[in-house]
């Protein structure tokens, strides 16, 4: 079982047993403001496959309200708020537990918060999610990981 501590409540959720398809998925974004309330940020998505192995994946999300993708890199985007991300040539073939690392630019307006679920080929990866924040200058650092 895996517990997630957040404001003083605890989650279980059961480990899964059976080798059936999934995805990891640690999304890191650097956003900055720009004035009161907008901005634009930098994402980093690392995309591990736990499932069994693929030749070709699609990696499918959905940005928070207010926010827009500009561009992306390391992958075939489509999309300004519902995102598709598909593998280039290079990067298609991903083992069970190999990873992908693609990302993206994008704008914010009213208050930065990262994506809150991801699916890999259709399969929705874990519901897991445990998301820091942390200062730094004017900067802030969101970090959020599902497994």
């Amino acid at each position: 079982t895996t517990l997630l501590v957040a404001g003083g409540m605890v989650a279980a959720a059961p480990l899964r047993a059976d080798a059936a398809p999934g995805c990891s998925v640690t999304y890191q974004a650097q956003p900055w403001t720009e004035s009161p309330g907008v901005g634009g940020f930098t994402a980093h998505i690392t995309l591990t496959n736990t499932g069994d192995p693929v030749t070709a994946w699609t990696l499918a999300f959905a940005l928070p309200a207010g926010q827009s993708f500009t561009q992306g890199w390391s992958a075939t985007w489509a999309g300004t708020t519902s995102l598709t991300a598909t593998n280039l040539s290079w990067n298609g073939n991903l083992g069970t537990g190999a990873s992908a690392t693609i990302g993206f630019n994008g704008r914010w307006t009213g208050s930065y918060t990262n994506p809150t679920a991801f699916s890999l080929n259709g399969t929705l990866c874990g519901r897991e999610a445990v998301a820091r924040f942390v200062q730094c200058g004017t900067a802030l650092e969101g970090s959020s990981r599902w497994r």
